[in-house]
């Protein structure tokens, strides 16, 4: 199988280097600088444990051919216009499977380059660039979700999954892919829209008078628009992420938050303005899920304005 792996960021640099090293043949697509530098220095990987470099296999767009029997995009919501653009000397073959959070980018797939074309796909990891170009993985955890959603997909799916199990990360296979999309939308949406709120860690919020109240309202919004969708958290599944969220001392946050502190672009139109645009179809009212929205807006504009 030979895979194509769209940037080399916290997703895909991290997932592709493990891949990698359980003797896939993955190659990077990159932007010029980042190629030229992988090229020379290798792409180096940080975890709490660890640092390692692989000698890594990379191209630039221009050097694309139609060879690869699956393409993984992991960019931000915002950037995938322009990786779809990027692939369109490799995307005449195989099999897409994106790993962006929310559900608007599968629309836009789909209407692209067909459903029998696109596989489902979650990625659950903390990680970013560092200044010297490393990627950093922040924390332990680190799972890709793999299911097929069309009955074309699922040899590869499969065979995907068994290539995953090798390399050192976790890996799931979803008969549902789409109950896992939503299972991890509805959680992130709540983390996403009550850090950025409140801008603190789930810990922080929840020592106040009523943020663990605050956080279990806005959970139930975002789980009422899977549950009108037809894709309803499982009891262990809630009860897990709900405990997550309203845990004491707890230091996490969404990534979200950090672009928000760093100045960036955040993916709030993705997550938040999906889930209270879909919410609203079905008369939920989200109003917490609002509110986190329109400051991320108002931001954005601020930062736009400097």
């Amino acid at each position: 199988m030979k895979i194509l792996i769209v940037g080399a960021g916290g997703v895909g640099g991290y997932f592709g280097a493990r891949l990698i090293n359980a003797g896939a043949d993955v190659t990077f697509l990159l932007r010029e600088t980042r190629h030229q530098k992988i090229k020379a220095e290798g792409l180096v990987v940080e975890t709490p444990k660890e640092t390692f470099t692989v000698q890594a296999k990379s191209v630039t767009k221009d050097q694309l051919t139609p060879e690869y029997d699956l393409i993984m995009l992991a960019p931000k919501a915002y950037d995938l216009a322009d990786a779809l653009d990027s692939i369109a000397g490799a995307s005449s073959k195989g099999v897409l499977i994106p790993f962006l959070n929310g559900l608007n980018h599968l629309q836009a797939l789909d209407e692209r380059f067909g459903r029998d074309r696109v596989m489902g796909g979650v990625a659950q990891i903390a990680g970013t660039i560092t200044p010297t170009g490393a990627v950093k993985r922040l924390n332990e955890l680190a799972t890709l979700t793999i299911g097929p959603r069309a009955d074309s997909h699922v040899q590869l799916a499969k065979e995907f999954f068994e290539l995953c199990q090798r390399a050192q990360f976790d890996s799931i296979y979803s008969e549902n892919i789409e109950q896992s999309l939503w299972d991890k939308w509805v959680y992130l949406a709540c983390l996403a829209g009550m850090t950025t709120l409140f801008r603190g860690s789930v810990g922080e919020i929840v020592a106040t008078p009523w943020g663990a109240d605050m956080m279990t309202k806005c959970f139930s919004e975002t789980c009422a628009v899977a549950t009108a969708y037809g894709f309803a958290m499982s009891p262990n599944a809630h009860a897990k992420a709900l405990g997550n969220l309203t845990k004491e001392g707890s230091n996490f946050t969404a990534s979200m938050l950090r672009d928000l502190r760093n100045g960036n672009m955040t993916e709030h139109e993705h997550i938040l303005g999906g889930m209270v645009h879909r919410g609203l179809a079905k008369n939920i009212d989200c109003t917490l899920i609002k509110a986190a929205y329109t400051q991320l807006c108002v931001a954005q504009t601020q930062r736009q304005a400097q």
